[in-house]
């Protein structure tokens, strides 16, 4: 960072300590213009030159930075009287604490010194950029990002090598098949490149001359900055990093790694009353009754063998397995219309923004997950995307379908991401695009059980799939517990969820390596979704015939992301005020 940078960081923050600060003479500021003055300092400050670093900056010195002035702003939070706050003035004052406090952890745990994960990482996360053209403006965005890569990725390489030093790395044994991370963007034509296909259909406001000037700087930028950083990233990786980097699991095992790891229970739940041995044991519990509704269906069906003979059955039979991706893709693309035909008799507010299911991209699916959804911003021309993963089909269990689709798309993340992104003016611009997995993956796993009400399961073999994929996340307390605080090996994470779960044997390898390189992230789902269920439950209870499964949704999503404590007071309130009538 420069010293011109910095002293305008300096001068800013003092101009905010001095606005915040009160004389014996001054009115004091009242709890909600505190407030307010703490939200526009957080969401106006510029923290680095965005035209500089067009892909970001991530030096020590920045996160340092991040860390100082969130622990600035913690203090003023003193003066605030929350009973002085309307409901969502509170909602954002705990929100705004809340992400404070995470960037003082990220720099106390020294997070930046470890950006990669077994299916994610600085370098594959650059897939996510590449999007059509609609506007000359995105094109000349891009070429600017493309054209930053070499200090990109020179500023990973340092934070990757103190990671190594200091022994803060990710393990050695996730990175069996990391090379196509890589390997897929060394081209020996600039053409050839994944980076280059947005250029192959530039927006028609282009004359012939602005198209012909981009394609030769689309040309210069994948050839002399693309492709060389790929193959330095190739060599870094196979030569220095993996060779060097940790052989042990979990991250109780790595330096401050204990007081680590609970910080990541606490984030991930958004609660500090949880420890590692308390979430191992709701695991177990949960695993027991998901069983035993598993076993009645296979029951139900009148297979003659055991459990472990039933699982190995959908491994293996043809039946459960589409024989080309585009036989899965109109599989799913069918699940999600008969989804969105169910979606008003469930919810009183819909979002705006369409959404589209296509295939995970080539590049980044073989160490992918089945599925996932990739959001856009409010004011994107982009829909939000349900992506589907075609790669290696044998692994991609049909009866599985409905569930994966509802989560990932609607009732799921597309429709609880896009209400948060279009509350608009209703709640602060932070809030926006805030992202709590307790909240965003707990409703995720909620909407799979209500995907239930909605009829998607229409066979037992889907019913089964359902509970596979609660048991999943069930299993996940028991593993990623069991990894970071326990000491369990990988060959034991696999065995429990080979014996417990239909999963396929390469979902289940997948899926073991990204617990092992995301501490804590697994936890949020079934947390999240016991909690709602939970809030359901009292809801039904307390009101009776008075319990409307509309305005409950309403309540849920009503205010976008919340912790689950937040998310609680919200069903008690509306309890009360529909008892009071």
């Amino acid at each position: 960072m420069n010293l011109k940078y910095t002293t305008l960081i300096c001068f800013f923050l003092l101009g905010l300590f001095t606005s915040c600060t009160y004389s014996g003479s001054e009115t004091p500021k009242s709890s909600t213009a505190t407030l307010e003055t703490l939200i526009k300092s957080y969401e106006e400050r510029e923290s680095y030159d965005k035209t500089a670093y067009p892909l970001g900056l991530f030096t020590k010195e920045y996160y340092k930075s991040e860390a100082s002035y969130a622990e600035d702003q913690m203090q003023y939070f003193d003066r605030i009287q929350m009973d002085e706050l309307n409901e969502t003035e509170q909602i954002s004052a705990q929100l705004l604490k809340f992400v404070l406090h995470d960037k003082i952890n990220f720099y106390r745990f020294e997070q930046y010194l470890n950006p990669l994960l077994s299916d994610a990482g600085f370098h594959s996360n650059l897939n996510y950029m590449v999007r059509p053209f609609t506007n000359y403006e995105q094109v000349k965005v891009y070429l600017n990002k493309l054209n930053a890569l070499p200090d990109f990725v020179d500023q990973h390489f340092v934070n990757l090598r103190e990671g190594l030093e200091k022994g803060v790395s990710q393990p050695k044994i996730i990175f069996n098949g990391n090379e196509s991370t890589y390997d897929t963007h060394i081209v020996e034509n600039s053409e050839d490149s994944f980076f280059f296909s947005p250029f192959t259909s530039l927006p028609n406001e282009l004359t012939e001359g602005q198209k012909d000037s981009v394609l030769a700087a689309a040309h210069e930028a994948i050839a002399q900055h693309v492709i060389p950083q790929f193959k330095r990233i190739k060599v870094f990786f196979e030569t220095e990093y993996v060779p060097k980097t940790r052989t042990t699991l979990g991250v109780s095992e790595t330096p401050n790694g204990a007081a680590y790891y609970q910080n990541r229970i606490n984030f991930y739940t958004t609660s500090d009353s949880y420890s590692a041995e308390d979430i191992h044991q709701i695991g177990r519990k949960e695993v027991a009754r998901i069983k035993a509704e598993m076993e009645k269906i296979i029951d139900d069906l009148g297979f003659e063998g055991s459990f472990a003979d039933f699982l190995q059955f959908l491994r293996t039979d043809e039946q459960f397995y589409a024989k080309t991706p585009n036989e899965l893709l109109m599989i799913a693309r069918d699940i999600s219309k008969r989804a969105d035909a169910q979606l008003p008799k469930f919810f009183k507010t819909l979002p705006r923004k369409p959404y589209g299911v296509a295939p995970v991209p080539e590049a980044i699916a073989p160490k992918y997950t089945t599925g996932r959804y990739v959001g856009t911003s409010v004011n994107s021309t982009d829909p939000g995307y349900y992506w589907v993963n075609t790669y290696n089909l044998p692994s991609r269990t049909l009866y599985t379908m409905p569930a994966l689709t509802v989560h990932e798309a609607v009732p799921g993340h597309h429709l609880q991401g896009s209400l948060n992104n279009e509350l608009g003016d209703s709640i602060p611009k932070f809030r926006r695009n805030l992202y709590l997995s307790a909240y965003g993956e707990g409703w995720g796993l909620y909407s799979e059980f209500l995907a239930e009400e909605m009829g998607l399961y229409t066979t037992p073999y889907e019913h089964f799939g359902k509970l596979t994929y609660e048991m999943w996340r069930a299993c996940r307390l028991v593993v990623d517990t069991g990894i970071h605080a326990k000491g369990w090996s990988r060959p034991q994470v696999v065995q429990y969820m080979t014996e417990n779960t239909a999963l396929s044997l390469h979902e289940i390898h997948t899926e073991t390596d990204r617990y092992i390189s995301w501490p804590g992230q697994a936890l949020s789902y079934k947390i999240g979704e016991l909690k709602i269920r939970e809030l359901r439950v009292l809801a039904e209870k307390e009101l009776s015939e008075k319990f409307n499964i509309r305005e409950f949704h309403e309540i849920i999503l009503g205010q976008g992301t919340v912790t689950l404590a937040i998310l609680e007071q919200r069903v008690m309130d509306y309890i009360k005020k529909i008892q009071n009538g």
